[in-house]
């Protein structure tokens, strides 16, 4: 396996998104002004998302987005799953991606492992095909 393309994490991380909030944008799309709805089906959209990104990732490597597309999370050093919690951690890292100007998202395109700077941080690398 060779380490993945930055499209591929780009994609998959976005079909990660849009499937873990799908009851919000659903309902938001058939009643906009119904605020209480979107408050109410957060919890929902919040428990997709540590099912996918913490629960699931950490345990297979491979969130829905990453299933999709043949990419996996692994640790750097052995390539063995990284568990829920690091999966978390390194979810939460990502926003040390954001400062300065995102840039921690745009280093895969150059760095030698495609590591974002959470990757560095939980020791992880996305693989794919």
């Amino acid at each position: 396996m060779s380490y993945a393309h930055w499209t591929e994490r780009v994609l998959s991380f976005l079909i990660d998104m849009l499937a873990c909030f799908a009851p919000n944008i659903v309902a938001g799309a058939a009643d906009p002004d119904n605020d209480a709805l979107q408050v109410g089906l957060l919890p929902v959209s919040i428990a997709l998302l540590a099912y996918n990104r913490w629960y699931q990732a950490g345990r297979t490597g491979q969130s829905w987005g990453r299933q999709l597309l043949g990419s996996e999370l692994t640790d750097a050093a052995d390539g063995r799953s990284t568990g829920m919690l690091r999966a978390f951690l390194r979810d939460l890292a990502h926003l040390l991606d954001a400062i300065p100007c995102f840039l921690g998202f745009l280093w895969p395109l150059w760095d030698h492992r495609r590591q974002t700077f959470a990757d560095k941080l939980a020791d992880t690398v996305v693989l794919g095909d």
